[in-house]
């Protein structure tokens, strides 16, 4: 079983993540409604299996209008991601084993009106953090919304982040503290317009699991990506 296949156990009820999923489905609820009428695309980045989308499209009343990529490295989750998208017939998803940190692997799936960014700031450096968010409005359509998650483990860098985002030109719709955890969501928007889609750029590399941020603890509670 592989390290992020374990990780997703504490998504189950009464987990360590589970508050922060919660929060998130809502976000990703909250984006597809406030899209523009029409056909509207969705990318997730280090998908895992892919719950945070999954488990709210099927019911949501843009569903129809939704196509979507997932992508993520681990094969146990894409596996079950496409395994979810099956049992709810979500024709027009797909979930795709390959490198999200890679722009290529979004080749065709972009600009997007909604991409989610989560479990992935807490895992890099914090200069790759910066240059993910330099490099977002190559993804976004205009007025696309942006869902991204950080634990706030010290040194606490949410404060850096939605700055980074505000320099970029993105406008911040909430940011949730999720309670009981260190972890928060923060919800950005794209103004637009796109800008031109490089699909030869790096966003960021996973550090090694003893040097993550994600592993630091300030205290008893929960951290999270």
């Amino acid at each position: 079983m592989g390290e992020w296949t374990d990780w997703h156990k504490g998504y189950g009820k009464d987990g360590p993540h589970a508050g922060r999923l919660e929060v998130v489905r809502r976000c990703v609820s909250e984006a597809l409604d406030r899209a523009a009428p029409g056909p509207l695309r969705v990318v997730s980045l280090c998908a895992g299996d892919g719950r945070d989308l999954l488990e709210v499209l099927p019911s949501h009343p843009r569903r129809s209008a939704v196509s979507a990529r997932l992508v993520d490295s681990e094969p146990a989750l894409v596996q079950a991601g496409r395994a979810r998208i099956a049992d709810a017939r979500l024709e027009r998803v797909e979930f795709v084993l390959g490198d999200a940190s890679r722009t290529m692997v979004l080749e065709g799936a972009v600009p997007a009106e909604v991409v989610l960014a989560c479990g992935i700031f807490g895992n890099i450096s914090d200069e790759d953090v910066h240059n993910t968010v330099r490099h977002l409005p190559e993804l976004c359509a205009q007025g696309a919304t942006v869902v991204w998650t950080r634990g706030r483990f010290p040194p606490d860098l949410t404060p850096t982040v939605r700055r980074w985002f505000a320099e970029e030109g993105f406008r911040e719709l909430e940011f949730v503290e999720v309670p009981g955890s260190t972890a928060s969501v923060g919800v950005h928007v794209w103004p637009g317009p796109s800008r031109p889609f490089r699909p030869d750029v790096r966003l960021f590399t996973f550090l090694p699991k003893e040097q993550r941020p994600s592993q630091r603890r300030a205290d008893p509670r929960p951290a999270t990506a």
